[in-house]
């Protein structure tokens, strides 16, 4: 658990970068564009090239090409890695540069399918930016090659703080055009910031000694055969999770204009606590599943059981500390320009309600690597084909009667139920339940919490919100308010002896022994 932790803070500080300059980037957005139907169209286009990001870098290829890679550096030596990440490149440039063109001549039949609601007008503008942001696959697939490169060597850091260079071409676009912005600007800036991206994991893999070169894939090669055969099915599983953001456009397509605007501002800010602890813990554990012994069920669970636990204590805390202080945060970030009263009202609502689902979505992206590592590709589709189904029953259910409120519940009660199958099955797998839930963990987690929420809620009732004061005056209130609220759950969880706390000392002091021996 050391090893995993100390992956998952490399991950997390490299991460951080990335998610405070996204952060900037939607506040950009939002003083420029506010919520409005042009900026609708644009969101539904950029869903597509999001899908692509989400599926291949966060997704497939990550876990069909890691244990493959890691496997062959070890059993066969470094060139012969090199050799099967070749190959993978030269079949990935083809088979990419090919959707890319289908994409491109089937953007109008995808546009009617993702937002069905759309007027002529805005789903032209769609199609058009749909199209123009295709590109973004071919670029984001030769980064995610990159980044599983990387991990399968060691290297954490870069990989999670290469969305950074993405993030600042982004917001140098948008300032660059800042005197003449149009909707046109975007797809500019997203394709300059998938390049810069994947010209720095690529550079950083060649520094690394993989120089990341097409070449000639010889089709009897075995290693490759198994790469290529797990990148199917786990390709089938992630795509159908990543139709439930596809369900929420779709649905909001049929609201009151701004509501598909205001569902991405507020997933915008989820995916600070999101990729700054989800998606950096779920990449640390899944080299560290591939190496465990499959037969070993015990050390399996054991391991599954407290990866899970860390990751919900560093997740349940910023869920809680998101739905008490969704308002504020949003009005700090984004209220200024074309940002509305509607508009903050909508975001913070629709936060608060993602927020919920943060638990459902810690517990379910590491038993979804556990079930890839011991190579069960059939119940990852199954779960993610139940995700799918109960995001989009629950969306239509509640949007009826909570409009844009609905839609964001529905997303946290899919994740949650989710999650809650994808244990079964891997317990039902593993031949015995994982005890997840043990009644001295949870005590000591609930306590924790519920200082945490009483030092929010009283801090909040004796000084509120400034809103109308000066932005410095309100980003103080904000950072006070997370300051308290990270002090007093790390105050309770370490007077309560929380073992968790064992684990992120025994990483410091590995990273900090390993330091000295490179000096």
């Amino acid at each position: 658990m050391a090893g995993m932790v100390g992956r998952a803070l490399r991950m997390m500080a490299g991460t951080l970068a990335s998610r405070i300059l996204g952060l900037l980037r939607e506040i950009m957005v939002a003083a420029f564009f506010g919520a409005t139907r042009t900026l609708d169209a644009f969101y539904v286009s950029y869903t597509l090239a999001n899908l692509s990001r989400q599926l291949l870098a966060e997704g497939a290829l990550s876990a069909s090409f890691i244990p493959v890679f890691s496997r062959v550096h070890k059993r066969d030596g470094a060139e012969s890695a090199r050799t099967l990440a070749r190959y993978v490149l030269s079949i990935l440039l083809v088979a990419c540069s090919a959707a890319v063109l289908i994409g491109i001549a089937a953007s109008p039949a995808l546009v009617r399918v993702i937002a069905p609601g759309f007027d002529p007008e805005q789903a032209s503008l769609a199609v058009s930016l749909t199209r123009a942001l295709f590109p973004f696959l071919l670029l984001v697939s030769v980064g995610a090659l990159a980044m599983g490169v990387l991990n399968s060597i060691g290297s954490f850091f870069v990989p999670a703080a290469a969305p950074a260079a993405s993030n600042l071409a982004f917001i140098a676009i948008l300032l660059a055009f800042r005197g003449r912005m149009t909707i046109w600007a975007l797809p500019a800036a997203v394709l300059a910031g998938g390049a810069c991206s994947m010209a720095l994991q690529w550079f950083w893999a060649w520094r690394m000694g993989v120089r990341l070169l097409p070449k000639m894939p010889d089709m009897k090669n075995p290693d490759l055969r198994e790469s290529l055969a797990l990148f199917l099915p786990y390709a089938a599983g992630l795509s159908l999770n990543q139709i439930n953001p596809v369900v929420s456009r779709m649905l909001g397509s049929f609201l009151e204009g701004g509501v598909i605007s205001a569902l991405n501002y507020a997933d915008r800010i989820i995916q600070l606590p999101l990729g700054l602890f989800v998606i950096a813990i779920s990449q640390a554990v899944l080299p560290m599943l591939s190496r465990i012994d499959p037969e070993d069920t015990a050390e399996f669970g054991t391991f599954v059981r407290d990866a899970m636990r860390f990751n919900l204590f560093v997740v349940l805390p910023a869920a809680l500390g998101l739905m008490l202080t969704a308002r504020p945060i949003v009005h700090v970030l984004l209220m200024r320009g074309a940002f509305d009263e509607w508009a903050w009202t909508a975001t913070s609502g629709a936060l608060s309600c993602y927020a919920a689902g943060l638990p459902g979505a810690a517990c379910g992206t590491v038993l979804m690597r556990a079930l890839y590592a011991r190579k069960m590709p059939r119940a990852a589709i199954r779960v993610t084909s139940f995700t799918v189904c109960a995001n989009l029953i629950f969306g239509v259910m509640l949007m009826r009667r909570f409009s844009y409120i609905g839609l964001a519940i529905g997303t946290s009660c899919a994740s949650t139920a989710s999650a809650c199958v994808a244990s079964w099955l891997l317990s039902r797998s593993l031949g015995a339940g994982m005890g997840i839930f043990g009644a001295s963990w949870l005590i000591r987690l609930a306590i924790s919490c519920s200082v945490m929420s009483g030092v929010l809620l009283a801090s909040g009732r004796a000084f509120p919100y400034p809103a109308g004061a000066p932005f410095l005056m309100r980003a103080a209130w904000v950072a006070v308010s997370v300051l308290l609220g990270c002090a007093s759950y790390a105050a309770a969880t370490a007077a309560l002896r929380c073992p968790e706390w064992g684990w992120i000392r025994a990483a410091l002091a590995r990273g900090r022994d390993a330091r000295i021996i490179n000096k």
